[in-house]
């Protein structure tokens, strides 16, 4: 729970969340928008909630700060990204029910997608690419800047756990919008979120046919060269290579030497780190349904 320990803290939170109200001389009650201040309260509180994401109630009070500041600033980027990773974190490390942690991505994929195509640096190179619809889109995201990469990350790694339990042809229709935006990420930043391009491709080249799963294997020893001490990186190549080549001591190995770790050792991946350790036990509980 957030204590509020001051009048100047408690107005502008009140105001912030219902809205100021009044009656008018007809006796009807009216609502006036947030202002700029209060809607920078709720970023604050929202990002403060965020840092303590390990924490389930605090995750809830990110996402309910962060989704009402994108409401009142709904062409606010960085707002826009945090609130649809804030829906991926609550989706993959909270949620266990498919049908909510499909809405969940669905939810998040399409905020960030919105975010990146509004993005004042992005929107010009698709609207002077020529062809249809997706080929403008393909055109433009060969081309998208360095400024819209965590937008685009989040756009794609919402949207690929979106289609993961989709049939396999479903899955090969998207397969050139997700390829061509993370080669973009990895030109641009092959370090982001801890090697996250790695990561990724890791785990995509085991959802699609005729990929030669070494590839994901590949991709996934380069991520943990490049950031050993981010767990995420040993839990994914568990879920899915392992998982895929029906390597069950390696992924019980690697799952249980995630549990064992130091979490505190690396103050900047800490938070991330408890949270896949939490993903490490949930997969391990079901690894008699994965293996059989």
């Amino acid at each position: 729970m957030i204590h509020i320990n001051s009048k100047q803290i408690l107005i502008p939170l009140l105001a912030v969340l219902v809205g100021y109200s009044f009656l008018d001389c007809t006796g009807i009650q009216k609502k006036t928008k947030p202002s700029s201040h209060n809607v920078d309260f709720l970023i604050k509180q929202g990002k403060i909630a965020w840092n303590k994401r390990t924490d389930s109630l605090s995750l809830k009070r990110a996402e309910h700060f962060i989704g009402l500041a994108h409401v009142n600033r709904p062409d606010n980027f960085e707002v826009a990204v945090l609130y649809g990773r804030i829906l991926y974190t609550r989706a993959l490390f909270y949620e266990t029910d498919p049908d909510l942690q499909d809405e969940l991505f669905t939810q998040g994929y399409k905020i960030c997608q919105s975010a990146v195509m509004s993005h004042s640096e992005f929107a010009p190179l698709y609207e002077n690419a020529k062809g249809d619809s997706t080929s403008k889109l393909l055109s433009a995201l060969e081309k998208a800047p360095k400024s819209v990469v965590s937008g685009l990350y989040w756009w794609i790694e919402n949207f690929t756990r979106h289609i993961n339990t989709k049939p396999a042809i479903e899955r090969l229709n998207y397969r050139d919008l997700v390829e061509i935006i993370m080669f973009r990420i990895l030109t641009l930043d092959p370090g982001y979120h801890y090697s996250g391009p790695y990561r990724f491709f890791g785990s995509l080249y085991t959802r699609i046919p005729g990929i030669e799963l070494s590839q994901s294997e590949t991709y996934f020893n380069q991520a943990l060269s490049n950031h050993a001490n981010y767990l995420g990186n040993a839990v994914h190549m568990a879920e899915f290579y392992h998982q895929k080549a029906g390597n069950r001591e390696q992924f019980h190995k690697i799952l249980k030497d995630v549990i064992k770790a130091e979490s505190t050792e690396f103050p900047e991946v800490m938070v991330e780190n408890l949270l896949y350790q939490k993903r490490a036990q949930y997969l391990l509980s079901r690894e008699p349904l994965l293996f059989e």
